[in-house]
């Protein structure tokens, strides 16, 4: 069994939209109204659909995030440098966590893990 999609509600659906398709990889294959839906698809056919919160600032519980969990630890880097020029990411280097190498950040206010599981 593998996870096929997740729905996240986030604030600004077109923003959240090209900062996935930046940073990600993901490709846009659908949009809904004025960026009130879209969705898009990843790696292994993967869906993520994002959908514009009607009440404000959308809220995770704390400790919620998404990860994503990449083959090399160059391939970490590699990202955290991509986000933080474009002013995404702040100064927390990539560093080990727990059985991982990665980092964490906010943006949008979803919290979104980058890693490497040491083998």
């Amino acid at each position: 069994m593998k996870l096929n999609h997740i729905n996240l509600v986030v604030a600004n659906v077109e923003k959240t939209t090209k900062f996935f398709q930046t940073y990600f990889g993901f490709k846009c294959v659908d949009v809904k109204g004025d960026y009130i839906v879209s969705v898009l698809k990843g790696e292994g056919n993967f869906t993520l659909v994002l959908m514009k919160n009607r009440e404000g600032t959308p809220a995770y519980p704390e400790a919620f995030h998404i990860g994503f969990m990449l083959d090399t630890i160059e391939q970490v880097n590699y990202i955290y440098q991509r986000l933080k020029t474009g002013g995404i990411v702040g100064e927390q280097e990539p560093r080990k966590i727990r059985d991982s190498f990665g980092f964490y950040f906010s943006y949008e206010n979803l919290m979104i893990e980058v890693g490497h599981y040491y083998e």
